[in-house]
């Protein structure tokens, strides 16, 4: 079976990534499913708090342990179901925010041999801020934190900027590019980091 194609949007939180997706899975003549790490953090919590709620800490814990002990596990399954996807043929676009060098390496580890579209999804830091103050669900100033990290990476397949162009251009531009049948080579060009 072919593997389906992976479309890894790269940018920070409140870049615009969530957005292109939908407008991605409504425009395009190319079936797609969408799988963003925000929604395998809420269901955890709320099957942990449902299903499971003995399995919550009895006291606070620092947020490095729960990274540790929580969130590490999610990122991996996150990442075990896009493979999973693509082995299975399914096109799947990415929504995440990989902000450290263990959480890259283990997207480069399982799934660098994928058919993968890198596209970096762009925004200033001042507009990112702005979406921060008006969205009210993100902390202020966790766009920034993330920046460097996340255009770290010097080469994509495309780029956006979603302070030029609406979503749904963003999306139009994706899937001409995807229908255009160019060659997915940047995310190859990658290479693990230390």
């Amino acid at each position: 079976m072919e593997r389906g194609l992976i479309i890894f949007l790269n940018g920070t939180s409140s870049s615009g990534k969530t957005s292109i997706a939908v407008e991605m899975k409504k425009h395009g003549d190319i079936p797609l499913h969408h799988l963003s790490v925000d929604q395998f953090g809420q269901n955890y919590d709320q099957f942990i708090d449902n299903t499971y709620p003995d399995m919550k800490p009895t006291r606070e814990v620092e947020p490095h342990v729960m990274t540790d002990i929580l969130f590490d596990p999610i990122v991996s399954l996150f990442y075990s179901t896009i493979k999973l996807f693509s082995e299975m043929g399914l096109n799947v676009i990415v929504d995440t925010v990989i902000t450290n060098d263990k959480w890259f390496n283990g997207f480069y580890d399982l799934l660098a041999d994928y058919p993968i579209l890198f596209v970096g999804v762009h925004c200033s830091k001042e507009e990112l801020t702005r979406r921060e103050e008006s969205r009210g669900d993100r902390a202020i100033g966790l766009a920034h934190s993330q920046f460097d990290y996340i255009y770290s990476y010097d080469e994509y397949d495309l780029e956006v900027n979603t302070e030029e162009l609406s979503s749904v251009d963003c999306a139009e531009k994706i899937l001409d590019y995807i229908n255009s049948e160019q060659e997915f080579s940047a995310f190859k060009k990658l290479s693990r980091r230390d």
